[in-house]
C-alpha cells in the first residue's frame, strides 16, 4: 500500500510499506536535470550531485561513506535529463540513520573549494571515460541530431569548458532555483511504518524556496545527421524517431511496440540482425519518454564494411512493421513478457522506491499492479499498428561513430 503525504512547505512523501522484507530504500527526488540548464551551466545538475557526497558542516566525505559502509548499506545518486535522485538502501533498523545522512547531504553540503577542485578532475575523467566508449557517446550524439540546440540535446555530464566555471556560489544559486520544496519528492519503500513520514517531515518539511514559474519549451524533432570519426573496431549507428510524452495515453501500446520491434531477444530486430544475419552482437531499441515528447532509438554496432547492410536491414524491419503491422501472436507473447518483467522488477525495495518516486514527481499518480497489467491487456493490434505508422512515418535522425565517419549510403 502506498501512502502519500504533503509536508507544510510542499515537499511530497510517498511511502510503500513492505513488511515481508528487512530492507528499506530511501530516495530524494528532485525535478531537475540537464534539460533545465542553459549552455553556460550545462553539467551543473550532475556536478552538484557529485558534490553532495564531498562533505557537510558536520561530516567529511569519508565520514559520509563510512556512515553507510558501517551499517552495511548502499548510497548512490544519478542525474538524468529531467530529474536527479539521491538514494540509499539499508536494513530496516538503520532507516532513521540513512535518512539523517541523506538530509545532511541535501541541506548542509559545504561545497568546499578544495573538494570542488578535486571533484572537477573526477568528473573530467568521467567525461574522458565516456568519450572512450563510442557505444555510449553515439546516443548523446543522437539527441543532438534529433533536438538540435534544445536543452534535451545537452549532455548530462556537461563539457570540460563548463565544468571549469563551476564554484560553490554557482551550485548554491542553481539549488535555490531548482531544489525548491514543491520540486522535491522523498520516496520510501520497505519495512517501515507510517511514523517514518513524521521523521521525514521533521527534516524536509520546513525549509523554504520560491517556486519556479519558467515554462518548459517543448522541443521539435528534426531528422538531423551527425557523424564522428574515431578509431574504433566497430561502426556504432543510432537511428531516432519521434516518440511520445510520459503522460501520453498510448504509452502502453508503445511498450508493446518496442518489445516486438527491438527490446527483447525474440524481437524482430534481434532475430533478423543478429540471429539470421550475424551482423551485430549488440542491437536493440528503446524509448525515452520526457514530459512533453519522446525519442524512439534504434542502436546497432557492426564492422564498418557491414554498415550499409546493417542500415538496410533495420530499414526493412521498420518499413515492414509500419506497412504490415504486428501479428496477434506477437501481441499476446509481448503482453505476457511485459507483465512478467513488470512483476519481477517490483521484487526489490529499490525498484519500488524508484517507481514511486518518479511517478509522484513526473506523473503525480500511482497505479496498482492490477491496474498496470489491465492497461497492458487493453493494448490491441490496431493500437500498436497505428502507433507504428505514426512513429515510423517521419524520416529518422541518425548518429554514427566509426573509423571513417561515413553514414550509410541511403542516409547520406
Amino acid at each position: 500500500m502506498i501512502i502519500k503525504h504533503t509536508c507544510p512547505n510542499g515537499v511530497r512523501v510517498v511511502l510503500e510499506k513492505i513488511p515481508t522484507v528487512r530492507s528499506v530504500a530511501i530516495g530524494v527526488w528532485i525535478g531537475t536535470g540537464s534539460r533545465f540548464e542553459v549552455p553556460a551551466t550545462n553539467g551543473v545538475s550532475h556536478f552538484l550531485e557529485h558534490m553532495f557526497f564531498k562533505g557537510t558542516k558536520t561530516r567529511s566525505a569519508r565520514e559520509i561513506a563510512e556512515s553507510f559502509d558501517s551499517i552495511g548499506g548502499q548510497v548512490n545518486a544519478f542525474t538524468s535529463k529531467e530529474y536527479t535522485c539521491y538514494y540509499a538502501k539499508v536494513l530496516d533498523t538503520h532507516a532513521p540513520r540513512a535518512l539523517d545522512v541523506l538530509s545532511d547531504m541535501f541541506f548542509h553540503s559545504t561545497f568546499d573549494e578544495q573538494e570542488l577542485l578535486k571533484e572537477k578532475n573526477v568528473v573530467l575523467e568521467e567525461i574522458k571515460m565516456y568519450e572512450d566508449t563510442p557505444d555510449d557517446i553515439v546516443h548523446d550524439m543522437l539527441s543532438r541530431a534529433s533536438f538540435t540546440d534544445h536543452p534535451l540535446a545537452y549532455p548530462i555530464l556537461g563539457t570540460e569548458e563548463t565544468l571549469h566555471t563551476f564554484n560553490g556560489d554557482a551550485l548554491r544559486e542553481y539549488m535555490s532555483h531548482h531544489y525548491t520544496p514543491e520540486n522535491v519528492v522523498v520516496s520510501v519503500a520497505g519495512n517501515v511504518d507510517d511514523s517514518f513520514i513524521k521523521e521525514i517531515e521533521e527534516l524536509f518539511g520546513s525549509y523554504q524556496g520560491e517556486a519556479s514559474d519558467a515554462p518548459l519549451q517543448a522541443p521539435t524533432f528534426t531528422s538531423g545527421r551527425i557523424a564522428r570519426v574515431k578509431e574504433t573496431e566497430q561502426a556504432h549507428l543510432c537511428l531516432g524517431y519521434p516518440g511520445i510524452a510520459l503522460k501520453d495515453p498510448s504509452s502502453f501500446s508503445l511498450v508493446v511496440l518496442n518489445n516486438i520491434f527491438g527490446s527483447s531477444m525474440s524481437s524482430r530486430l534481434f532475430q533478423e540482425v543478429r540471429e539470421q544475419r550475424g551482423l551485430a552482437y549488440s542491437v536493440f531499441s528503446y524509448h525515452s519518454a520526457y514530459r512533453d515528447n519522446g525519442l524512439f532509438t534504434i542502436y546497432g554496432g557492426t564492422a564498418p564494411h557491414q554498415l550499409d547492410e546493417l542500415y538496410d536491414t533495420i530499414e526493412k524491419i521498420v518499413n515492414d512493421l509500419k506497412d504490415n503491422g504486428i501479428t496477434e501472436k506477437e501481441l499476446l507473447n509481448s503482453k505476457e513478457q511485459i507483465k512478467g518483467s513488470l512483476m519481477l522488477s517490483l521484487e526489490s525495495t529499490n525498484s519500488r522506491m524508484s517507481r514511486n518516486g518518479k511517478n509522484e514527481l513526473i506523473l503525480n499518480r500511482h497505479r496498482t499492479l492490477d491496474e498496470m497489467t489491465g492497461l497492458i491487456d487493453e493494448v490491441t493490434v490496431e493500437s500498436v499498428n497505428a502507433l507504428a505508422r505514426q512513429i515510423f512515418s517521419t524520416p529518422c535522425s541518425a548518429s554514427l561513430v566509426s573509423p571513417t565517419g561515413e553514414l550509410p549510403k541511403r542516409l547520406q
